[in-house]
């Protein structure tokens, strides 16, 4: 089995070594993998970091590509699907939120278990008050993403506590057969209509995460990509 790593990156200039640090060193028993950065026009160093990486380390499994402008966390995630040669693809963000090594807990249940999709779920749990959710901004996406995975799970019929999450394991061959058309973060509910759609069944398993402030680059915004996704989740229910 080969395993696609997905990295889109758009200014992350202070994370993405340590960050392919830790996807360079994850070692998959019984599988191979592949790494796809994909910048997304990144304006600041992130480029020039990566390449400086390459060139230092020389891995042979780590390839790179590049938007001339940025389109949009979507649209590197699909241009790192179509050039993704793994049996499955995941997702992993350019910052430090998501631990690598929860990508070996989803692997791992594809193995073992005739599972067609997984997902790292963050929020099979109530919300950290004494932790990032004490704040009125992160309650309020805690709240959001739980309300988006349950109209998820309300329109297409399987039950799923983290619609949103960053950590999407999927067939490769199956998604590159989708027509996605998402390019900024609705990218996430579009996926996940499609692949449900397309007869697939989605597992979920709990990851942990350190969910970094906005004053530290976090681009998500609850209110606006909030409704984009709600608007997506119903326009994919009726059309394709």
């Amino acid at each position: 089995m080969k395993l696609s790593i997905i990295i889109p990156v758009f200014n992350e200039e202070k994370t993405i070594v340590p960050v392919l640090e830790k996807i360079t060193a994850l070692e998959f028993p019984g599988a191979e993998k592949e790494i796809l950065i994909v910048d997304d026009g990144s304006t600041d160093k992130t480029v020039e970091k990566v390449r400086q990486y390459i060139n230092k380390k020389k891995p042979n499994d780590l390839f790179f590509f590049s938007h001339t402008s940025n389109q949009g966390k979507g649209a590197a995630v699909i241009t790192g699907i179509s050039h993704a040669k793994g049996d499955y693809a995941v997702i992993q963000d350019a910052d430090l939120e998501y631990n690598p090594e929860d990508i070996k807990r989803l692997l791992k249940a594809v193995q073992k278990e005739a599972i067609d999709v997984v997902y790292g779920t963050r929020l099979k749990r109530l919300p950290h008050f004494s932790k990032e959710e004490r704040t009125g901004r992160f309650l309020m996406h805690y709240l959001g993403n739980k309300f988006l995975s349950l109209i998820t799970s309300t329109l297409y019929g399987q039950w799923i506590t983290d619609m949103e999450t960053c950590y999407k394991l999927f067939p490769t061959k199956i998604a590159k057969k989708l027509t996605l058309r998402a390019r900024g973060f609705e990218f996430e509910p579009e996926i996940t209509a499609k692949l449900i759609k397309a007869g697939l069944k989605i597992h979920e398993v709990p990851i942990s995460t350190k969910p970094r402030g906005y004053s530290e680059g976090k681009k998500l915004d609850t209110f606006r990509d909030g409704r984009k996704a709600l608007a997506t989740l119903i326009k994919y229910r009726f059309i394709d």
